[in-house]
């Protein structure tokens, strides 16, 4: 395997944003410590995978962030937007779509997440049928205008982006096209998620949408199971349950994704071993420039709400290959980052900066005073 190429970061000077997300924006409704079904109230937060990782870099790197998404215009999609006016990502780019009054036409995403504790996993229910922004098409949006007029240094978007419709995978091949046009670097967070392939031709067409974008893809991104349901490279060692993670099995993995896909510059994964849902060893691996950097691992890693861990992982990484801090220091962030977002509610880091350095140091859990 040799694939030594470098990442080309645009300067910041040069650019209006340093990192531009395309994906959809969700209104997440929490339980809290109850389940779903039995709930009388919600906590809402706003979330989606591919915002997340720019409201990371925004709130907790300090980065200039956009999102490129769509909502209806009702006042389900304002909270949303009130939401993300509080992440501090920048909303130029959001399509309002006219609400039709009951949602016949265009709607807005919920979903409604239990955070699982013990032996009681975490658990989603999505309700995003027909939303505004899986009705996206090529041509409405002006990819040139963004990466080219205004500047982006890096493109994010995502597996779960392009599983909404027949037409989001095009829109997200002409951004990563646009983007690679413009010399802006481009990330693509796996993320598979069943519940939205199954409708629509399951693992096998996941795998076929996949690998058509992977060669517009500069650093890949995913877990163990993204790997293996959105791409088909198999993991030795690794069970159906994906149970005991032995880095060195993924770096074959990745040495076989690398040789299929000569364009990937770099290839991240997480590490995780659910012990409980509340208990996970976790930790995260990197290949850049021929060599491989693997974070230090966090094992029994106390867990309050792990939805977004990975999304924070990859603004971690972002930040510190955007930085030029190197791969090791840049998985390291990740890695830290990841495990701080699940210390606290909602798909969101509520993390610092400050917060993020201690622990790659591995500072403990005294009281900061």
């Amino acid at each position: 395997m040799s694939n030594s190429a470098s990442l080309t970061i645009r300067k910041k000077e040069e650019c209006k944003w340093d990192l531009v997300s395309l994906g959809e924006v969700m209104l997440r409704l929490d339980p809290g410590d109850v389940r779903v079904a039995t709930a009388r109230q919600f906590q809402a937060w706003e979330g989606g995978g591919e915002y997340n990782v720019a409201r990371g870099l925004r709130r907790c790197f300090g980065l200039k962030t956009a999102i490129v998404t769509a909502l209806a215009d009702n006042p389900v999609g304002r909270l949303v937007e009130d939401l993300m006016n509080q992440g501090g990502v920048d909303q130029s780019h959001v399509q309002w779509v006219k609400y039709d009054g009951v949602g016949r036409t265009v709607r807005n995403g919920l979903n409604f997440t239990e955070r699982g504790f013990g032996v009681r996993a975490a658990l989603g229910c999505s309700d995003r049928g027909n939303t505004a922004v899986s009705q996206l098409k090529p041509g409405q949006i002006d990819w040139d205008e963004i990466f080219g007029k205004e500047g982006a240094r890096w493109f994010h978007t995502g597996g779960i982006f392009c599983a909404l419709s027949e037409t989001t995978p095009e829109v997200c091949k002409e951004a990563l096209m646009a983007a690679r046009k413009h010399g802006v670097i481009t990330s693509y967070d796996l993320n598979y998620r069943d519940s939205l392939w199954k409708a629509i031709g399951g693992k096998a067409k996941a795998t076929e949408v996949n690998r058509d974008i992977a060669q517009y893809v500069d650093v890949m991104i995913g877990n163990e199971e993204d790997f293996t349901a959105a791409l088909g490279f198999e993991i030795e060692g690794v069970g159906d349950d994906l149970g005991e993670l032995d880095s060195a099995n993924f770096r074959k993995m990745i040495e076989k994704a690398v040789a299929a896909y000569p364009n990937f510059k770099a290839v991240a994964t997480t590490l995780r071993h659910a012990k409980t849902a509340s208990v996970n060893d976790w930790g995260a691996v990197c290949y850049y420039e021929d060599k491989f950097h693997e974070a230090r691992p966090m094992p029994e890693l106390e867990i309050f709400d792990r939805v977004g861990g990975g999304d924070s992982f990859a603004s971690g990484l972002v930040y510190g290959f955007l930085n030029e801090k190197g791969a090791d220091w840049a998985v390291n962030c990740g890695c830290a980052h990841g495990a701080l977002a699940m210390t606290t509610p909602g798909d969101t880091t509520m993390a610092t900066f400050d917060e993020v350095q201690r622990v790659m140091k591995g500072g403990g859990a005294r009281v900061q005073r």
